[in-house]
Formats: C-alpha cells, sequence, structure tokens
C-alpha cells in the first residue's frame, strides 16, 4: 500500500473521529462568567515591596479587598507585576495576618494583645521619651543645632511623593537628622 503523508493523516483523523477518542464535533453553547470584580470600587495603590513603585489596581466590595492586578495605564509597570507584585493579594487576605498589635514587656517571654489606642499612646510616648533624652541644642562650638541624635529613620520605597513630604517634615519637625531611604541603601 502507497500512502502518502497526506493521505494517512486524513485517514487517521478519520479512524479517530469514527472510533471515538474523544473528538466530539457537535456545536456547543458557550456563555461568558459573571466577573468576580463587577459592583467592586477600584482604587489604585502603589506596591510596597521595592523602590520601582509599580501600580496595582485593588478592587473592594462590601470592605473587603476581592481583587488586585497591576495597572495597564501606569507609565511604570504598563500592567506587569514580579511575582512579588502579583502575590500582593495574599498580603491583603490572610486568615495567618495580625489583626491587632502586639505588645511584649521588657525582660517578658510572652506577647499579649493590645488596643491600637493604647499602641499608639506607647510609640508617642517612646518617641517623645527618646527625643527629650537625646536633643542638644549646641554642639561642641557652641553653635545651636536644634537636634536628636537618638532617634533614626528609614523610609519606605513604597510611599508615594506626598507620602514622602509629609513624613519628612515630621521626621524635621522632632529634629531628627539621620534620615535615610530605601532607594538609598
Amino acid at each position: 500500500m502507497n500512502v502518502s503523508r497526506r493521505g494517512f493523516l486524513k485517514i487517521s483523523g478519520a479512524v479517530a473521529a469514527v472510533s471515538g477518542l474523544g473528538i466530539n464535533l457537535t456545536p456547543i453553547s458557550a456563555h461568558a462568567q459573571e466577573l468576580k470584580i463587577k459592583y467592586a470600587k477600584e482604587t489604585t495603590t502603589v506596591c510596597p515591596y521595592c523602590s520601582v513603585g509599580c501600580s496595582i489596581i485593588v478592587s473592594v466590595r462590601d470592605g473587603k479587598v476581592i481583587n488586585t492586578e497591576g495597572d495597564p495605564d501606569s507609565p511604570i509597570n504598563r500592567g506587569a507585576l514580579c511575582s512579588k507584585g502579583g502575590s500582593i493579594y495574599q498580603m491583603a487576605v490572610n486568615e495567618n495576618r495580625l489583626g491587632k498589635p502586639l505588645y511584649r514587656a521588657p525582660f517578658a517571654r510572652e506577647w499579649k494583645e493590645v488596643d491600637w489606642e493604647w499602641a499608639l499612646d506607647k510609640i508617642a510616648h517612646n518617641i517623645k521619651k527618646s527625643r527629650d533624652k537625646s536633643f542638644k541644642t549646641a554642639n561642641a562650638k557652641g553653635e545651636v543645632v536644634n537636634r536628636c541624635e537618638g532617634i533614626a529613620s528609614v523610609g519606605s520605597a513604597a510611599m508615594d511623593l506626598e507620602e514622602c513630604f509629609t513624613y519628612q517634615k515630621f521626621l524635621r519637625g522632632l529634629g531628627l537628622v539621620y534620615i535615610e531611604h530605601q532607594a538609598r541603601i
């Protein structure tokens, strides 16, 4: 029997169709699924992981994050996200994420759950105590410097320009001189 390649493929296709190897040529009806972000409010944010500043669209419904994706309108990432940025949803929606602040007293072994109000008051108290203890009004030459040498800050690359401006004003208001930023480290 002399069979060409084309003839072999025709015969093979016919045999497969007739013998019922899972090929069904009857048309089926297709329909689109409802989007999971239907009726969700979308807002943009900046990825918190590195200093690139990729834009992310966050979809929220009933106060809960239901989807995150890269922003195609962003000139920085044009909708693409790295593996860390792509997993940002898992950071927002995670049953293992802490929902309340924890505090461990000096020399204590256990962490205890505290209220936000108490935690913020404690942070403010510790900042004031450290600032008062390490504030210098004059240097060794007697020149007025008004600076706090006992507190340092490392900023976040996930902050936008306005947040950085406000944070910088706050730190300078405290008299800090040791201010760094993640993008420079």
